[in-house]
């Protein structure tokens, strides 16, 4: 790839399994990481509801149906690019590319035909701002008998490793996921370790949705009106997937609500309690994996919606009680946007030629340069 020093800027957008919105980031890498402009922009509440339906093993009809929907997704990202670079105050020809993460619609690294699949065609979206686009992160990964997720350790790892102390990042968006990462004073640091922990925001905004109207819990106030079922708790921690040895990655296919509905036994006429408790299940799966693999770690950095649940955090101090606890904010980098942060460099890193994944987080066979590039 030839060098091109006046185009200083990488654009990252990642809609999550939450699918609240397309966030996008405009970032800066020299001299230092810097977040220029980053928003998020919300999904047609239709379109919406359709994706979730799709991620959860419903909603297409068609190979029509999703060939379409995936270049109508590749579209709304590609404006949502061209408007993100306006609202910057940014020439287009200043952004080097765009990593665009898509849309995860399923996830089965497991499988017998391991596969996982984010629509938003790369080639559109290239076509339609111009701009060379680096997508389809995650295959490669799985091609080389990975998870394909998570994907942001070596991000984190570059940003937010200390010499002092064992940190982990936590991101609290749909799915709850960890990069575990050790301290390196004076010595090479141990591996950076990273997987999924099971259900966040997704459980929880779907049952707030279905019986408040409102799409998320603000500040964890629907929870805080109830008490946590500790017979609910119990079957819900049941579950075999929370046993599983990492590597592990999950999604909507996994933990959704018809899930939920099969556990619920006579709590379901208690929508507060039920609340409750899909907030200590985050807590107690995020608490307990930390224990099993990283128990001297010093300081939890949160990321992904969940960071703005008062009563979620305060569950976590609790249930983490040889931490701190805080947001990825202190150190520089805004937790909305961190996940798109990261698909801004990979995308730099895949055009450097360089790996994005690493082998002991996703289970992969080796390092892989991960990613499609769709030039100019």
């Amino acid at each position: 790839m030839p060098d091109h020093p006046a185009q200083l800027f990488y654009l990252g957008l990642i809609s999550g399994t939450s699918a609240d919105g397309i966030d996008a980031a405009l970032v800066r890498f020299e001299p230092d990481c810097e977040l220029v402009f980053g928003r998020t922009y919300p999904w047609n509440p239709a379109l919406r509801a359709h994706l979730i339906a799709l991620g959860q093993g419903g909603g297409a009809t068609s190979l029509d149906e999703l060939g379409e929907l995936d270049t109508t997704l590749a579209r709304i990202f590609a404006d949502v690019a061209m408007q993100a670079i306006k609202e910057a105050g940014i020439d287009p020809g200043e952004v080097r590319a765009i990593g665009s993460h898509g849309q995860t619609v399923r996830h089965r690294p497991e499988s017998k035909s391991a596969f996982t699949w984010q629509m938003g065609d790369g080639n559109v979206i290239a076509e339609r701002t111009g701009i060379t686009t680096v997508a389809d992160f995650r295959r490669r990964d799985v091609a080389a008998g990975g998870h394909g997720a998570p994907l942001m350790p070596a991000f984190h790892a570059a940003r937010l490793q200390s010499a002092s102390e064992d940190r982990a990042v936590l991101n609290l968006g749909g799915i709850g996921n960890f990069t575990l990462l050790p301290k390196h004073a004076g010595q090479e640091p141990g591996p950076v370790r990273g997987f999924d922990t099971g259900p966040a925001n997704a459980l929880m905004d779907a049952w707030c949705e279905r019986h408040t109207g409102k799409p998320y819990d603000a500040n964890g106030a629907f929870a805080a009106s109830g008490n946590v079922d500790a017979d609910l708790l119990a079957r819900l921690l049941d579950d075999p997937w929370f046993a599983l040895p990492p590597p592990k990655s999950t999604g909507r296919e996994q933990f959704h609500l018809p899930w939920l509905e099969s556990r619920l036994g006579d709590a379901a006429g208690r929508p507060a309690e039920v609340q409750a408790t899909l907030l200590e299940l985050t807590a107690i799966t995020v608490a307990d994996a930390l224990q099993a693999t990283q128990p001297e770690t010093a300081r939890v950095l949160v990321c992904g919606g969940g960071v703005h649940n008062a009563a979620l955090m305060a569950r976590l101090s609790a249930r983490i009680p040889g931490a701190i606890v805080e947001s990825t904010a202190a150190h520089g980098l805004d937790p909305d946007y961190v996940e798109a942060m990261g698909f801004a460099w990979l995308a730099r890193e895949t055009l450097a030629g360089r790996p994005g994944n690493l082998p002991g987080v996703t289970g992969a066979k080796g390092l892989r340069v991960l990613g499609a590039i769709y030039p100019a």
